[in-house]
């Protein structure tokens, strides 16, 4: 249980993907307009993310070093074809709204780097969690620039949920500002870099703050 809950601390804060890392910027800037899109998004690549690290780790020994780095693209290849007909089938309207994203999954530096450098040489309990925390970290990231750029540039939170759960959660969604208070640059490709860069400062002064308490 404690070697679990340094890999979480690990993956999901101290050498988080994006905040850390700098992996994945292309989607992560793209698709966070809304947190709807956001979270669908980073639910996918999570699920792929575990699923390939599981399906490395049970392979591990049996795939070649001269070929396993086209042996891990040609598995999350496969399982980016599943999940897009899968979304395709029960979310269309996401789907179409994430577009050419979902099967960038593929191309994904997160999946391919952790497949690399933790399930190739860990164990499959391991390197499940592995993927796990890590397309937790993953999606905490991308649904908080979502959120924010959602909020200060709609009013809305959360807005469009039926594209992810059904129709009955249409009207499911917070109005947080007015229109007339809303600021359009927040949902434009500038306000994506301008949240990504203050959250990671934040997150550098949070870190610094701890460091400076345990040394105290």
């Amino acid at each position: 249980m404690k070697k679990l809950f340094e890999l979480l601390k690990q993956d999901f804060w101290k050498n988080n993907a994006i905040f850390v890392q700098m992996l994945g910027l292309c989607p992560t800037l793209a698709v966070t307009s809304s947190a709807v899109n956001a979270l669908g998004l980073s639910i996918a690549t999570t699920c792929i993310l575990t699923l390939t690290n599981t399906m490395v780790s049970l392979l591990r020994k049996i795939i070649l070093p001269e070929v396993r780095i086209p042996v891990y693209v040609l598995l999350i290849a496969s399982l980016v074809t599943c999940t897009q007909i899968i979304m395709e089938a029960f979310t269309y309207t996401l789907y179409e709204a994430l577009g050419i994203f979902i099967a960038l999954i593929a191309t994904n530096c997160i999946i391919i780097g952790r497949a690399e450098a933790y399930a190739s040489k860990n164990n499959v309990v391991m390197s499940f969690f592995d993927g796990l925390f890590v397309g937790l970290g993953y999606t905490f990231v991308l649904v908080i620039i979502g959120s924010i750029r959602e909020i200060i540039g709609k009013g809305t939170w959360f807005k469009g949920l039926d594209q992810l759960l059904g129709f009955r959660y249409a009207d499911t969604y917070l109005t947080v500002l007015d229109s007339d208070k809303t600021l359009l640059i927040a949902i434009l490709p500038p306000g994506a870099f301008i949240t990504l860069g203050l959250l990671i400062a934040f997150k550098n002064f949070v870190d610094l703050k701890i460091l400076k308490t345990r040394t105290e």
